[in-house]
């Protein structure tokens, strides 16, 4: 892990195959992604990025919760993350997260190439050839 950044239940940082990683940590109880939360997790991604396009692992293991429609509208439609974000491979252990992502995609971005998976290597193999399909045809 390189360049670690965190800011309440969430953990960012880059690896070396640049690629951000997004970790929340053991949450307990039901938690909501607010606007002003969504704003705060661009800014550390723009700063990690350093204007270099990546894909993102957003790790959701464990998580328990959602994001409010402005947060979810924020995030999709931020002109820093479209221009960052080559794909998104989400890592996840519940089906009620796998419904929550499969909405968030369908209704607010479904545009970005995205897997969801249950296991970190499935997930970076998915962004190394993301990554190598995204800059072959650059």
């Amino acid at each position: 892990m390189e360049n670690v950044k965190k800011v309440g239940h969430a953990k960012f940082w880059t690896d070396g195959n640049n690629i951000i990683n997004l970790q929340f940590n053991s949450i307990e109880g039901y938690y909501t992604l607010d606007l002003t939360t969504a704003k705060k997790y661009i800014n550390i991604i723009a700063n990690l990025c350093q204007g270099n396009p990546m894909p993102f692992i957003i790790d959701l293991r464990g998580f328990h919760g959602t994001f409010s429609t402005e947060a979810a509208n924020f995030i999709a439609k931020s002109s820093v993350l479209n221009n960052l974000r080559i794909s998104e491979a989400y890592i996840l252990n519940s089906i009620g997260v796998k419904l929550l992502i499969a909405s968030y995609k369908r209704i607010y971005d479904p545009l970005t190439p995205h897997i969801t998976c249950n296991d970190f290597e499935t997930a970076t193999q998915y962004c190394i050839e993301s990554r190598a399909l995204y800059f072959e045809s650059s």
